[in-house]
């Protein structure tokens, strides 16, 4: 579509759409940029991310007869397409597309995309640390915190954009087309905007919607949705496993990771040699490790870049060790199966920080991977007395109630010993306390350092 001078509205003023409406600026489009709420002027956007003032700001309530102007709705990831609003363009037949499908129009190069529940950041980030060992242009792009659209104009055809999509991304993909896709397991997850695992698995699937057997899938062998799914997509499938050797993937064989082909197999690390911890983060490399061979990477190149790659910033980050207490930030976990590996990772006894935000999902899985490991249950946020009923319901009950993050650090310290963990990994959402995950676990981090020149508690 030839944006050149067409009536473009842009839903949601946030980052994604600052940088959609940068880019329409750009295409020469004439832009509305809306959001609903009230708090947001042009002054706070400029605060946010310098742009121009070519575009008109509206705030509040959508007018039918702008609906009515448009040629082209661009949504931001945080913006549901079941909104009466979207619905309303919808029905006038007007495109819909998310800021992605928006970027994917104006880049070039190959296209690495990469979803699932957990996972997406370390893999993400992983892949782009393979992929600029090798290669001249590389851009790590989507829900990694670079939007798409920021990067789209500077592709070429040499580039590789590596993409981090989450579930609301790819709910409004229309065209856009992975040359690589990678999808790394899915739990339950974000049931507040999807409303049912259905929804929320198809989102998933988008990622593959518009792949051909010229395009690869690479996905999880041992979650059973992704299995199950393998055998009805149009695209080459390659597994990785740490369960089972494959003939034709990346496994885990012992405490090594294997690439095999037609039978033939290729060390690509130990994994005593990673600087990541947890299976899930064998997982996340194996991933990694398909992609680069499928990128054709060299195996020493890619053997070199797994071994040096350290954790990402809120994975279960190593703060700091007080008084013999060892402290890690995993505010990442945002959902029950991140903190589980969480949990798992951890070798000594953990004292454990959860709650926040209620996506309308169970717990009890999380609770009972606690097994013997968890000594106490510390919980805040709105998903606090539900965590709470849930853990006594399988008989954990050594459970703190607290009202703010700094209170949990404190009393996490108090009930710590030496040789014990302290883990924040809240099976949850931020936006209750926070702006974002990555608030709370900057937060989390200040509050545990605080603490190093407290000779006692």
């Amino acid at each position: 579509m030839l944006l050149k001078d067409r009536e473009v509205l842009v839903f949601g003023a946030g980052k994604s759409g600052i940088s959609a409406t940068r880019l329409l600026q750009k295409q020469g489009s004439k832009v509305v940029l809306y959001d609903s709420n009230s708090k947001v002027t042009i002054d706070s956007i400029k605060e946010k991310i310098a742009i121009d003032q070519k575009f008109e700001l509206l705030i509040g309530e959508l007018p039918d007869k702008l609906i009515d102007t448009i040629d082209l709705l661009v949504l931001s990831p945080g913006i549901p397409t079941d909104i009466i609003e979207v619905k309303k363009i919808i029905a006038r037949k007007i495109p819909v597309w998310g800021e992605v499908e928006l970027a994917y129009h104006f880049s070039q190069g190959k296209i690495i995309g990469i979803t699932g529940t957990n996972g997406k950041t370390t893999t993400t980030s992983l892949v782009g640390d393979i992929m600029k060992a090798h290669f001249a242009e590389v851009f790590v792009v989507g829900n990694i915190g670079n939007p798409y659209t920021d990067y789209a104009l500077e592709t070429t055809e040499n580039s590789v954009i590596v993409a981090e999509l989450s579930s609301f991304q790819l709910e409004s993909i229309v065209d856009f087309k992975p040359d690589i896709s990678v999808i790394l397991n899915i739990t339950q997850d974000h049931l507040n905007r999807h409303h049912t695992m259905e929804n929320y698995i198809q989102a998933k699937l988008n990622i593959t919607k518009k792949q051909t057997q010229d395009e690869l899938c690479i996905l999880n062998y041992d979650d059973k949705i992704l299995q199950d799914v393998a055998k009805d997509l149009s695209t080459k499938v390659m597994f990785f496993s740490i369960s089972t050797a494959l003939r034709d993937g990346i496994y885990l064989d012992g405490e090594d990771i294997i690439y095999s082909s037609q039978g033939e197999t290729y060390e690509i690390c130990n994994i005593n040699e990673l600087r990541i911890l947890g299976k899930h983060n064998y997982e996340n490399v194996m991933a990694a490790v398909g992609i680069a061979i499928a990128m054709g990477v060299p195996l020493d190149c890619i053997s070199k870049a797994v071994k040096e790659f350290r954790a990402v910033e809120h994975r279960i980050e190593y703060v700091e060790t007080i008084n013999g207490v060892t402290y890690y930030n995993d505010s990442k976990g945002t959902n029950p199966d991140a903190s589980i590996k969480a949990v798992e990772a951890m070798k000594s006894p953990t004292i454990l920080i959860g709650g926040g935000y209620d996506k309308q999902i169970e717990f009890d899985e999380w609770i009972e991977s606690f097994q013997n490991k968890i000594k106490c249950l510390i919980l805040l946020g709105d998903t606090r007395e539900k965590i709470a009923q849930t853990a006594k319901r399988h008989g954990f009950t050594n459970i703190i109630m607290v009202d703010s993050l700094k209170e949990a650090v404190r009393v996490s310290a108090l009930k710590a010993e030496a040789g014990d963990a302290v883990l924040l990994s809240p099976a949850c959402a931020s936006f209750d306390m926070f702006e974002s995950y990555e608030e709370r676990g900057r937060l989390f981090k200040e509050y545990v350092r605080e603490m190093i020149s407290i000779k006692s508690l």
